[in-house]
């Protein structure tokens, strides 16, 4: 396993977040406005869901609960996929 500070797994579950909230229920919502219901700045979030911070659990039940989902369904995903889509998402973003 590469063990660099789980880079990859990172920016999985960042991708897995900016996926949730983007497909949000009640329709999408801004990362400024994931980050007020959770009392973090906008940034924050963006951070987050580039894999370039790592949340504490705390952090993933507020997201979790703000996004009405369950922690469990936070991580409902494979993993290598996730990897492979967080991937491509930082080539289109990096291209621009």
């Amino acid at each position: 396993m590469n063990v660099d500070n789980f880079k990859d797994e990172k920016e999985a579950i960042g991708y897995r977040i900016r996926e949730l909230r983007e497909n949000y229920a009640g329709g999408k919502i801004s990362q400024e406005e994931l980050g007020f219901r959770i009392g973090y700045a906008k940034k924050t979030i963006g951070e987050l869901e580039r894999g370039n911070t790592n949340p504490t659990f705390e952090t993933l039940l507020l997201i979790s609960k703000a996004l009405n989902k369950t922690i469990i369904e936070l991580f409902e995903f494979d993993l290598e996929d996730y990897k492979e889509k967080a991937r491509k998402f930082k080539e289109s973003k990096d291209s621009k």
